[in-house]
């Protein structure tokens, strides 16, 4: 597994992934646009305007235009917006490369905004924004991330507020576009059975033309925490949803390889700790997970559940007790190893289709990492020892990088002060 890349003149990033044999191809194009990005008064807007990149482009007039001819060739398509990145991609078999490279430059390069379909996608975004907060599962998330960064890009929904998606108007979004959809701030990626040197070509034909301005940038992150810190979101749910979580590194910090494995150790997997103590003893949920989540400028280590709403003192101690445990006791071999073959294990399964491979090494280029192969990638794993994981531990599990945010039917914040403490 490797790439190739090439910066054009326009300072376009192209990464070509040649995968011989792939049945499939996959475009993505990934720019450096999300709520990060946005102000109070237009949070909302780079999700908002990824919708309407799929409403019509100057060749093909209407969404049904775009959504048959993709249709007709089997593709699959796709789009998304984070904090950070928004990316549009669309994946079908070898012969259709041409064409899908066509419709994903086409709808980068010359989208419409049709007044009409912008008025009539407000009312599918409420209904998004209204669907995610009937997921108590994923709202948690959201309110775990007010809690850590309040009234700033970071600390803001992605989807942004009802108020502001439906006061928004055709102007806003060209006006946007324009301070964030350029060249040098936008990478393509093409993943499948190709020729890299032809890849090159036909991107700088497809997408000939960008704008070259200069990209409007974000505000960097401020974090401030002196202790343990609690946020409720009242919710009539059947079990209690929470996150509990540290403070952690950035992107590129070069602790994050251990603070992986640590994450594998605790909550990846049947045979993690958390699950084993969670699940298989206490019986006291169906769901726990840990993840690092790291960023250009923050970053995240944190713990999910659902647990039983009866007993949820008892959950949130069962986590902690686990925190406490791999904070105090080092990791010994055969669990490293084990946490170790697991993280490889899954990074090569999760690469076995083209637009897994265009996710891996765009990603890394649309943050301006340094692009790692999979096999550097696990060379990094393979150099973490027990020590490294006790060091971070260590570091980032401190009462003063300790939170925790709860959906569920509580208005009585100090009720998990109390127990809330490493």
């Amino acid at each position: 597994m490797n790439y190739k890349k090439k910066v054009l003149k326009n300072g376009l990033r192209v990464i070509a992934v040649p995968m011989k044999a792939s049945p499939s191809v996959t475009v993505m194009s990934l720019i450096e646009a999300g709520s990060k990005y946005e102000n109070k008064q237009n949070n909302g807007i780079s999700h908002f305007l990824e919708h309407m990149c799929f409403k019509g482009t100057e060749k093909r007039l209407k969404a049904i235009d775009i959504s048959r001819e993709f249709d007709a060739m089997g593709a699959q398509n796709n789009a998304f917006t984070s904090q950070e990145v928004t990316g549009y991609w669309a994946k079908a078999s070898n012969k259709h490369t041409d064409q899908i490279l066509d419709i994903i430059s086409d709808m980068y390069l010359r989208p419409t905004f049709p007044v009409a379909d912008l008025e009539t996608e407000k009312g599918v975004i409420v209904e998004e924004i209204n669907m995610y907060e009937d997921l108590p599962n994923r709202l948690v998330h959201e309110v775990f991330d007010e809690l850590l960064y309040g009234d700033q890009p970071a600390g803001w929904s992605v989807a942004g507020t009802r108020e502001n998606v439906r006061g928004f108007e055709r102007d806003d979004f060209v006006n946007y576009r324009k301070n964030h959809y350029v060249a040098s701030a936008t990478t393509v990626v093409v993943a499948g059975d190709i020729d890299p040197a032809l890849i090159f070509k036909k991107v700088s034909k497809a997408f000939d033309g960008m704008p070259v301005t200069k990209k409007v940038g974000k505000k960097k992150v401020v974090e401030k925490q002196n202790g343990p810190m609690v946020k409720l979101r009242f919710k009539e749910t059947d079990q209690t949803h929470l996150v509990i979580g540290f403070r952690a590194y950035d992107l590129y910090d070069k602790k994050t390889q251990a603070l992986r494995i640590l994450s594998v150790v605790l909550g990846n997997g049947m045979s993690s700790r958390l699950f084993q103590k969670m699940r298989e003893e206490l019986g006291i949920c169906y769901y726990v997970r840990s993840a690092v989540d790291g960023l250009t400028d923050h970053g995240t280590f944190l713990i999910s559940a659902g647990v039983d709403s009866s007993r949820v003192e008892e959950g949130v101690k069962g986590i902690l007790d686990e925190v406490k445990k791999i904070k105090s006791e080092k990791v010994p071999e055969s669990e490293l190893r084990k946490a170790k073959d697991y993280l490889i294990g899954n990074m090569y399964l999760g690469l076995e289709s083209s637009d897994a491979q265009a996710n891996f090494f765009g990603s890394q280029e649309i943050m301006k990492e340094k692009i790692k192969t999979p096999k550097e990638v696990e060379k990094e794993i393979q150099k973490i020892t027990a020590k490294d994981i006790s060091k971070v531990a260590k570091e980032i599990i401190t009462n003063d990088r300790l939170n925790m945010a709860i959906v569920g039917k509580y208005k009585d914040e100090s009720r998990f002060k109390k127990i809330l403490k490493i």
